[in-house]
């Protein structure tokens, strides 16, 4: 892969914000929506991959983690060994049998890591709500997790100040921002969990 930095075009040393406003910036432009029925749709939807990964990439190192380590389900050593087939499924992107062995499992055995991995879960049927709902309820069940707490730094990262009405940054219609957004995230989520 490419340096990160390189990617969205600024200096390590950039702040977090530089960071977010470099991202929306490039995918603003690259978006493949904006490309769909031109005969370059194909290099815009590899350029947004690239854009999303070293964005991706960034936030990593920014959290202090090596490239996958967020989420692998190799690395289950600190999980409830329940969960070890379940995230071996999300990883490989079976959210069916996910979301089914979740859903298996009793309401008061349901834990942070269970919230967790349902959050990952919704994330990519698109419930992203709810997905962040589930996500904030495992770190306060668990504030001590550095995995939970990346994936809900990536979420608000991701997210930024849409929907806030004291983003001074925010131009037109609100009601086109949330879409933008939505279809934004879409394209970034479709690629499993972290």
């Amino acid at each position: 892969m490419k340096d990160p930095y390189e990617v969205l075009g600024i200096s390590p040393g950039a702040t977090n914000e530089e960071v977010k406003k470099a991202y929306r910036e490039l995918a603003k432009k690259y978006h493949p929506d904006n490309y769909a029925d031109s005969p370059v749709s194909d290099l815009a939807e590899e350029k947004m991959k690239e854009i999303n990964e070293a964005y991706d990439e960034i936030l990593r190192i920014r959290a202090g983690e090596t490239k996958g380590s967020s989420f692998n389900a190799q690395n289950t050593s600190s999980h409830d060994p329940m969960y070890a087939d379940i995230r071996v499924a999300i990883n490989r992107g079976d959210f069916n049998t996910a979301e089914s062995s979740l859903n298996k499992i009793e309401k008061e055995k349901r834990g942070a890591e269970w919230h967790f991995l349902k959050g990952c879960v919704l994330i990519q049927r698109g419930y992203y709500f709810d997905a962040v709902k589930h996500i904030d309820n495992a770190c306060e069940m668990d504030p001590g997790n550095a995995e939970y707490q990346a994936m809900r730094e990536n979420l608000r990262a991701r997210s930024g100040n849409y929907g806030n009405p004291n983003n001074t940054g925010t131009v037109g219609c609100n009601l086109c921002d949330v879409c933008s957004c939505l279809a934004c995230m879409d394209c970034m989520c479709g690629r499993g969990c972290y």
